[in-house]
This record gives structure tokens, sequence and C-alpha cells, in this order.
């Protein structure tokens, strides 16, 4: 019974506990870790200002500026440390002499440049607006005019703010217990030609209510969220929009934090560019007033930290390193693919003739495996023969450029996707009839997200083996498995802050598909099935670049499988300088890879995220057409031009394959050693001996690759 008791007790208070502590609205919610400083605002007799209410600083916080409503000027301080107000020296001499156009100047802000400034006027409810002839020098201003909006009848205008871009503009107007008017901008910061986008009323937030007595504006700098200051109370009001910078979307109150203990009457609010800072202006008719600086433990948390899952360039930069990955396998196999369709095109063909191969490996890890792949893929039986049904090496190479986009969504930003390659094979065919190669392939992919300058750079390294198994006179099985390894540059950039970090990862891969062909004269007619399958890896890492918005993601695992099914068409048309073989190939296939989720957090104070069901799209269709052409003197050209088409993504790829099938000797020579790799090929060509030497570092943080040509005279 004492236990029934004590346990009873127990559940009420802690719901005691959670009442006092998490249901009223006012109470912060512990993003706003500690007060800093603060510093004091000379008076108006030091030219100074009385009655201080907006406060901003320049983009790199090496100059803070205030404005006032009774010194008519607005003045500046230098910082010798970006952002930290115990470092401002106050220039006394250096300020905008506003009286004869601003009685009442409340707050200020700036243009992306420096070169303008707005302010907004409590006596004449207007926006002045002063051209800098040095930007971001506060002293030399000139006036431009002003601006009147259409506001509420009997308005009382406190604030103003812009959107990133400067296309739209915010004011804040005390009158009906706060509005806060959003008009869109036919040019940026140009303030002649306005459309009203939304009259929105913050009083639903509860203590803005209070008398509607606003007087501060602000957003994140994704325009995710909107602080607005109130004066009665005392409080930081924070609002999270649906759309960023847009007030026409949902708008909600997410919270409030108090100033009562620290400030005596709030006014301007604004932030360090990656909001881990928070500087209020604090006016005060009792005392000097001050600028009241605080650390947020993590980017412009005042209440709740910014969920990047609901930032479409987040989601996007997100989901181009899912898709660039599950692309990989793609790009990786094409090459490999269209080697073993060229196979089957020309498998009567003249061949390469008594290659000499020679591959090292002086890399510890693989050279325990040199000796059970040099004796299976790259010894030299010697033979002469002059047809791809013989057992000599043949060797060809393979360049890819691919061309990308992946549309706006409501939850990511659009992302345009460059993808380039070097891919270099082997293969012959041995003593069963089954033709068995490997394959090095060296790739770049470069995705651009959103329009912001977020972007991923991925580099990779591919190692494939890959064999075309003979089921009857005209039907093959194709395998593949292969492994690659990546190395990704990632910059999130989000207007005003950057991050950036390094990820590397590895991936497993495969393919297998059955084709058979059908003849009829020179016209070949080849259905197929495929199935593409792999697994990614992709390793934790922590941003840099921005202290309050760096972020922290865990290991990422991404599975790939896709299915497909499709017909090839070629036809074979013999001319003098050699043969011209066209042939055209259509795909569908379906993704039904398993959904991957990547789980993140701030590094500065732990709270996590999850971003889930990152896919691709389910349905896909390819189609794709080329030409082989072999010269009599064995020269090989292959060309390829494949679209792949979703629903909102589109992706081309151009592919193009060069080979020399000579009667002269020549020489191959492969490397791996440490973290380089090495080809070099050597041939004599009628007294003269042409030498192609390229290596590629396969894990280096900056690209380093390079191909070197050589001729000379064997006499």
């Amino acid at each position: 019974m004492r236990a029934l008791i004590t346990n009873f007790v127990f559940k009420i208070l802690k719901i005691i506990t959670l009442i006092i502590f998490i249901y009223p609205s006012s109470v912060a919610f512990g993003a706003v870790s500690s007060f800093v400083d603060d510093i004091d605002v000379p008076n108006n007799t030091n030219k100074g200002q009385n009655s201080p209410s907006g406060i901003t600083f320049n983009p790199d916080g090496t100059r803070m500026f205030i404005a006032g409503f009774s010194a008519n000027r607005v003045i500046q301080y230098t910082l010798s440390t970006p952002f930290d107000i115990s470092e401002a020296t106050f220039l006394t001499n250096s300020f905008c002499n506003i009286g004869g156009e601003a009685l009442d100047g409340t707050n200020i802000e700036f243009n992306s440049d420096g070169t303008k400034f707005f302010l907004t006027d409590m006596a004449d409810d207007d926006v002045e607006i002063y051209s800098l002839t040095t930007a971001y020098d506060i002293s030399t201003c000139v006036s431009q005019g002003n601006k009147s909006f259409t506001l509420d009848s009997s308005p009382n205008l406190r604030a103003i703010t812009f959107s990133n871009d400067g296309k739209n503009i915010y004011l804040l107007d005390r009158a009906s217990n706060g509005h806060v008017f959003q008009y869109s901008l036919s040019s940026p910061y140009d303030l002649s030609n306005e459309t009203l986008v939304k009259n929105f009323s913050p009083s639903g937030g509860g203590l803005i209510a209070n008398g509607g007595d606003v007087r501060g504006i602000k957003f994140s700098s994704d325009g995710s969220k909107m602080y607005i200051t109130t004066g009665l109370g005392d409080t930081i009001n924070e609002y999270s929009l649906s759309t960023p910078f847009n007030l026409a979307g949902t708008v909600t109150y997410a919270g409030s934090y108090n100033t009562s203990e620290e400030l005596t009457q709030v006014w301007g609010i604004t932030f360090n560019t990656d909001g881990s800072k928070m500087f209020i202006m604090d006016y005060d008719t009792n005392k000097p007033s001050d600028v009241h600086e605080y650390n947020l433990s993590c980017g412009f948390g005042v209440v709740k930290c910014i969920d990047p899952t609901k930032n479409k360039d987040d989601v996007a930069s997100i989901e181009a390193q899912s898709e660039t990955t599950k692309k990989l396998i793609q790009h990786t196999t094409y090459p490999v693919i269209n080697r073993m369709e060229w196979l089957r095109r020309n498998s009567g063909r003249v061949n390469l003739t008594n290659q000499n191969i020679k591959f090292q490996i002086d890399n510890e890890i693989f050279n325990a495996l040199s000796e059970s792949l040099i004796p299976i893929y790259f010894s030299n039986d010697g033979n002469n023969g002059s047809n791809l049904n013989n057992s000599t090496w043949s060797f060809w190479s393979e360049g890819t450029i691919s061309i990308g986009t992946t549309g706006d969504t409501n939850q990511s930003s659009s992302k345009d996707i460059n993808a380039s390659a070097i891919t270099f094979g082997a293969d012959k065919k041995g003593e069963d009839n089954i033709m068995r190669g490997i394959a090095l392939r060296f790739g770049t992919d470069d995705v651009d997200v959103g329009d912001l300058g977020s972007a991923l750079d991925m580099n990779s390294f591919s190692l494939t083996f890959y064999e075309s198994k003979p089921r009857g006179e005209q039907r093959f099985t194709d395998n593949l498995i292969g492994l690659s390894f990546i190395n990704s540059d990632l910059i999130n950039n989000s207007g005003s802050a950057s991050t950036d970090g390094e990820r590397h990862g590895e991936q497993l891969y495969g393919s297998l598909s059955l084709r058979d062909t059908f003849s009829r004269n020179r016209l070949n007619f080849t259905p197929k099935i495929k199935i593409n399958y792999g697994i990614t890896h992709l390793g934790a890492y922590t941003e840099t670049g921005a202290t309050g918005l760096n972020l922290k993601y865990d290991d990422q695992y991404i599975g790939n499988f896709t299915s497909s099914l499709g017909t090839s068409l070629d036809n074979t048309y013999d001319f003098k300088v050699g043969s011209f073989i066209p042939y055209f190939d259509f795909e569908y296939y379906a993704d039904m890879s398993p959904s991957s989720q990547q789980e993140f957090s701030y590094s500065s104070n732990g709270e996590s995220f999850t971003l889930k069901n990152i896919n691709n799209a389910t349905h896909n269709i390819m189609g794709a057409i080329g030409f082989d052409f072999i010269s009599e003197n064995g020269l090989t050209l292959m060309t390829k031009y494949t679209r792949n088409q979703s629903q909102g993504n589109k992706n081309d790829n151009f592919n193009i394959a060069l080979d020399y099938r000579g009667s002269q000797r020549s020489s191959y020579a492969m490397s791996i050693q440490d973290t380089s790799a090495k080809l070099s090929h050597n041939k004599e060509l009628n007294n003269f001996k042409i030498n192609i030497d390229s290596h590629y570092d396969l894990f280096s943080d900056e690209p380093d690759y390079g191909v070197y040509f050589k001729i000379t005279n064997v006499n």
C-alpha cells in the first residue's frame, strides 16, 4: 500500500513539474545558452544616442550601427574582433546626421553591398533612404528621399528588414496590436514599385497581443524563422515559416524568450551571420542604454533550433548525396555493359594482336590479392590470333559525360548534376568461351543545389570484374561485381552563413543481365532483362565554418536495387573504309531500393533530427542511340547518347570509346602504389614510339590526375 501511495505521489509531482517548466509559452526551451556581455551606448552629449532603438552589423561583423529616436543621428562602432561587442570602439565624429529627414529613426537596415541604408521614421511613418559614398561608412551618407507605404489607418512604424535577395521588404507597425507588412519589390532594394504580399498579425502568438508594443523584427539567414521583440513583457517572440521569407504561407508561433532579467526595454534585434550570437538593443530612460550580447546553443535558436529537415537546400544536399551514390552504380556499370554489348555486336571482328601486359601492385593492401588476381586476369598466353574468339587480351577505354537535373519540390530544392569519368578495361576469352575482364573507373560528380551556392563535389575510384557467358549461339548472361571508394566535398550555403565538410564512403555493387539476340540478315533484335544491386556506406562527418549552424552527420547506409526490361536493335553496314553499326536501346526500369534515412544533429548542442524516406523515382525510362565504326586499319570508335527520364528528373549521358587495333606490338603497364594509380601504354608504329602515361590519386583531398602523351623516333 505504501508503495502504491509513493508511486502515485511521484506521478503527481512529475505532472506538476511538466506543467511548471514546459507548458507556459513564455518559458525558453533552453536554446539561449548564456548572456555574454553588454556595452553602454554614449548619450547625446557625447554625440551618441539618448534613445537607441535599432541595431545592425556589416556582414563581417567589424562594424556595428545604432539608430535612435531622439538624437537625430545614426552612430557607428568598429570591432577589432568580429561580432564581439567587448572589442567595440565608438567613432565619436563618424555618424550620419538624419535631422533634416527623420525625426524618430527607430530601426536601420542595409542593402546587400552596404551602399544604401534604410531607416524607419516613427514620426512620419515612412522609410528614409540614404546612399553611402563608401560602403558601410555611415559618415558618408547622402539622403535619397523617403518612401511611404499603405499601412494601418493609424500607423506607428517601428522596424524594417529585408529578405536575403532584397526582393521582399517587411515593415513592423505597432498599430492594431502589431502587424507585419510584407511587400514584394520589382528589383532588389528598390522601393519605387512594391506589391503587398501579406498583412500578417502576430497577435495570436500570445505575448505580442499584450498591447501590441512591437519594436524590432529580424529573420534567420535561411528565412525559416522570424523574430519580433515586444516592449510590454520584454520578450523575443519566435515564429516558424513553412516557406522561407513568405508570410503568406503558414506561420507558427514557436514561443518566446523573456529578457526582463537582463534588459529594461527591449527594442531592436539582430544576429551574427551564423546565428550563434544574438544582439538586443536595450533602451533605459534612467541609465545609459546598452547593447546586450547572447550566445545561442544552435544557430538562430532563440526558442527552438532550426529544423534542417524543413530547409529545402539542406534536404536537397542530403538527397544529393544519396542520389549521386546511387547514380554512381549506373555510371560505373554503363561502360562495362557497353563493352559487353560491343563484344556481342562485333564478335567476328579483328582483335588486338600479340599484346604485352605488365601489372604491378606496390600498395600493401592490394599486394595481398595480387598473387590470385594476376594469374587469372593478367597472364599472357602468347597467342597471336586475330579474332575475338581467340584467347588474346583486348584493351579498351571509354569516356563519359553525364548531365542531369532534378526539379524543385515542396521539400527539396532543384539540383543540377554534372558527371565525367574515364574507364580503362581489359578482357580475354578463356578456354570455356567465357569473356572475362576487369575495368578501372575514375570519376567526378558535381552537384549544384538550389540558388545559394550549396554544392556536392564527389570523386570516386571503382574496380569492376565482369564476365559475359554464352548460353547458346545468341544468348548470353552478363555479370559484374565491383567496389567503389568515394570522397566528397560538401558546401552548404544559407546565403549569409556557409558550412563545408568532407565525407568518405565505400560502395559494393553488382549487375546481372540476360540477353538473347534474334537475327535476320544483318539486323539484330536483342531483348534483355537486367538487375542492378548495391549497398553504399557514407561515413560520419561534421561541418565546419558556421559555429551555430554546423551539423554533425551520422553514418548512412544506402541500399540500391533496380530491375529493368528492354531491347536493343542494331544493323551492320560495310563500306570500303570500314564497318558502320548504328544501334538503338530502350529500357524501362523500376527502382525498388529500400528507403534510407540520415540522422544528424547540431554539433553545438546535440539536438537530433532525422530525414527519412530518401529515395529516387520508382519508375524510369531510358532511351539510347549510338553507333560503332570499325575501320579497315583497326581504328574503332563507339559513341552513345543516353537519356534517363522520370517524373521531375532527367539525366543525359554521352559516351565515347576509342581503340586502335593495329598489328604492331603494344605494351600496357598498370600499377597501384600507395594512393596513386598509374596506367602506361607504349606502341611502336612506323618507326615511331608512342607513349601515353596517366595517373590518378585515389584519395587525395585535392584532385590530382594527369595524362601525358609523347612520340619519339625509334631510329
